[in-house]
C-alpha cells in the first residue's frame, strides 16, 4: 500500500481535524464546571457561577431571607454570566464563520486567562470581600463566554454546565424508556465528568482553599485550548 493511500486525508488535509476532538474537550470542560461550582457554592456563600439554573433558585432562597445565601452575590453572578454570554455571542458572530478550530481555541484561551486571574486573586487576598466579588464576577463571566460558544457549536448532549436535559434524555431514550439508548455513553460520560469535577473541587476547597481548584481549572482549560480541534 502506498504512503499516500495509508494517510487519512481528513487529518492530513484538513487543519480543522488536527487536535483533540470536541467531544473529549467538552467533557473536560464539564469537569471544570464541577470544579468551578464547588468553589463558588462552598466557598462564596452558596452561589453558583457555572450553573445558572441553580442560581435562579438560589436567588429566590436569598430573596426570601434563607440563611447562608446572598442576593448581592447571586445577582453579581447572574449579571456577569449574561455579560459573558453576550460577549461569547459577539465572538461567535465574528469568528464562527471562519475556522472552527481557531474560534474554539481562542475562546478557551480567554477562559483559561480569566480563571488564572481568579486563582491569583484567591491566593493573594483570601477571605477579602473584594476577592469574593472578583471571583464570582470573573468566573461567571468566563462561564457565560464558554456557554455561548458551546451553544453555537451545537454538539448534542454536551452543554458542559447543565445536566437536566442530559439526564432526561438518558432516561427517556433508554431501552427502559422505549428508546434505543444511542447516545447513552455520551450522556453518561457527561454526568460522570460533572460529578468528578464537583467531588475533586469540593475536596480541594474543604482542605486547601479556593486558589488551588481555580488554578487547576485554569491549567486544564489552557491544555484544552492548545489541543482542541474543530471536529466533533
Amino acid at each position: 500500500m502506498s504512503e499516500q493511500s495509508s494517510t487519512d486525508p481528513k487529518t492530513a488535509d484538513d487543519p480543522e481535524a488536527r487536535g483533540l476532538r470536541l467531544m473529549p474537550v467538552l467533557l473536560g470542560l464539564t469537569v471544570v464546571s464541577g470544579l468551578i461550582d464547588a468553589v463558588s457554592y462552598l466557598g462564596l456563600e452558596h452561589v453558583f457561577t457555572a450553573n445558572m439554573t441553580g442560581n435562579v433558585v438560589v436567588l429566590g432562597f436569598a430573596a426570601a431571607g434563607a440563611p447562608g445565601f446572598s442576593v448581592a452575590h447571586t445577582l453579581t453572578s447572574l449579571g456577569s454570566f449574561v455579560v459573558g454570554a453576550a460577549t461569547g455571542g459577539r465572538g461567535a458572530v465574528r469568528l464562527g464563520g471562519g475556522s472552527r478550530r481557531t474560534w474554539v481555541r481562542l475562546t478557551l484561551a480567554a477562559e483559561a486567562v480569566l480563571l488564572g486571574i481568579t486563582a491569583v486573586v484567591a491566593f493573594a487576598a483570601p477571605g477579602a470581600t473584594a476577592t469574593a466579588y472578583t471571583l464570582i464576577a470573573v468566573t461567571a463571566f468566563a462561564m457565560g463566554l464558554r456557554n455561548a460558544t458551546v451553544r453555537k457549536l451545537g454538539v448534542p448532549d454536551l452543554t458542559t454546565t447543565v445536566l437536566t436535559m442530559t439526564l432526561t434524555g438518558l432516561a427517556a431514550d433508554s431501552r427502559a424508556g422505549g428508546g434505543h439508548g444511542i447516545r447513552s455513553p455520551r450522556r453518561t460520560a457527561s454526568v460522570i465528568a460533572m460529578v468528578a469535577g464537583a467531588t475533586l473541587g469540593a475536596w480541594l476547597v474543604l482542605h486547601h482553599g479556593l486558589g488551588i481548584p481555580l488554578a487547576i481549572s485554569a491549567g486544564l482549560v489552557a491544555v484544552l485550548a492548545v489541543t482542541a480541534s474543530g471536529r466533533e
